[in-house]
């Protein structure tokens, strides 16, 4: 297929394609995907070899969000049977983080409920942040905390932080559908603020709420322009008591197809399978691990993911391997050039973001680099860690001594559809973790 020969060269080279590029590959056919998951798959080794890096979610606060995002469980006015909870002393978080970090996790990424943090909220983040880094300061620590203000990013940077996270989540022309209290304008500015205090930028998507291919394709050129370094897919989970609860509108086909759409035209950025990858790969998880280099381990915010036994499991079974702790994630001349960015030096990238920067041509496939610059995480919908060697997560669970709190043993979700049959693919709501009685993946 002329089409995927040109995607391929121009993903060994580094190179972006085109947008109409972009648009042919979610517009291929069921017989076609496999061609084209091995195509985006040459791409992905490349520059990120076998290696698959772990993130791990440490939810601070969850629920009572004001803001009215349509596709969060935790918005104003949401019905989700969710925990709720005010925000975790440090050593509560720090505990939560080392179960994750035990179970593999390279990033643990710290995620708070709100429009932004105020300046106390900032003074928790980085206590939090310190009582991580005391117990094992190698770990990457990514902050998700919403809409920053003015010094708030250095003030994180400061404290440890390696990255913060604010997804996009779609194309500007579609932002006020989805969200009306704030912008998407908002979220630009706040992923620029982070960039400019030296942090790692990590942004993605939701793929799934009802968009167009062009909204797909215009998001992610988007977040190539603004630099991001990683860039997190999740899949819209439509939580019973969210307004977008009845758009269940993608099949494992259509995801693979926007991973891999995500790859090309990224191909040397980090792109991690994120929220909603147990619900709609269903079986087809190890296809998606050719395409992206980064999942999450274990459970999300407010709905709980496959063990994280299975997780390690499903990488080993697939012929990939965890990343280690002195692994960098990105290759050297991406690396170089986001180092470049957070020292405020110039990059020399095309279209304006920290994105290849030379020397592409002979790079080993992970090459190393100087510093780690990966990020994780995703405000509201998404999960956050990475890896150390390899323990078994059952040995995380037997050390996690989570903080207790009140809430129900999980039960499966179900719910009824329009025409009265019962629905069994719901995942079921978060009752474990953080600031809950249960360890994380028990």
């Amino acid at each position: 297929m002329d089409l995927l020969d040109t995607l391929t060269a121009k993903g060994l080279r580094g190179e972006a394609p085109t947008r109409e590029e972009a648009l042919a590959v979610l517009a291929t056919t069921d017989d076609e995907l496999l061609d084209v998951v091995a195509a985006a798959g040459r791409v992905r080794r490349r520059w990120f070899g076998r290696r698959v890096k772990l993130n791990y979610l440490v939810n601070l606060k969850s629920g009572l969000c004001p803001e009215d995002c349509s596709y969060c469980s935790q918005r104003l006015g949401s019905k989700a049977e969710i925990l709720k909870y005010t925000w975790l002393k440090p050593d509560q978080a720090a505990e939560a983080a080392k179960a994750g970090v035990a179970g593999g996790a390279k990033r643990v990424c710290l995620v708070a409920s709100g429009r932004g943090p105020t300046d106390r909220d900032i003074d928790r983040v980085t206590d939090t942040i310190s009582a991580i880094k005391e117990a094992d300061p190698a770990v990457e620590i990514c902050a998700c905390l919403g809409l920053l203000s003015d010094n708030q990013a250095e003030r994180l940077k400061a404290a440890g932080a390696d990255a913060y996270n604010h997804n996009l989540n779609t194309s500007e022309g579609t932002y006020g559908d989805i969200a009306t209290t704030h912008t998407y304008a908002d979220r630009v500015d706040t992923v620029q603020k982070a960039h400019g205090a030296g942090l790692s930028a990590c942004s993605g998507l939701i793929a799934g709420m009802g968009e167009s291919d062009e909204d797909l394709v215009d998001v992610v050129f988007a977040l190539r322009e603004l630099g991001s370094d990683s860039v997190p897919v999740n899949f819209l989970i439509p939580f019973e008591g969210t307004p977008l609860a009845k758009e269940w509108n993608l099949t494992p086909q259509r995801c693979l197809r926007i991973l891999a759409m995500v790859r090309f035209v990224n191909p040397d950025t980090e792109v991690r399978i994120a929220g909603g990858r147990e619900v709609h790969l269903r079986t087809m998880q190890p296809l998606g691990l050719h395409l992206a280099n980064s999942i999450f381990l274990g459970d999300y915010l407010t709905s709980e993911g496959q063990a994280g036994q299975a997780d390690l499991d499903m990488i080993k079974d697939a012929g990939f391997e965890v990343e280690g702790a002195g692994e960098a994630t990105l290759p050297r001349p991406r690396a170089d050039g986001a180092a470049a960015v957070a020292a405020g030096g110039p990059c020399g990238t095309a279209g304006g973001g920290c994105g290849p920067c030379g020397g592409h041509g002979e790079e080993p496939a992970g090459g190393q680099a100087d510093t780690p610059a990966d990020a994780g995480g995703g405000h509201g919908c998404g999960p956050c860690g990475g890896h150390r060697a390899e323990p078994a997560v059952a040995t995380a669970r037997a050390q996690a001594d989570e903080p207790a709190a009140e809430g129900p043993a999980a039960d499966e979700a179900a719910a009824e559809n329009p025409n009265g049959e019962l629905r069994n693919d719901l995942v079921r709501v978060r009752r474990r973790g953080a600031g809950t009685e249960l360890a994380p993946n028990a």
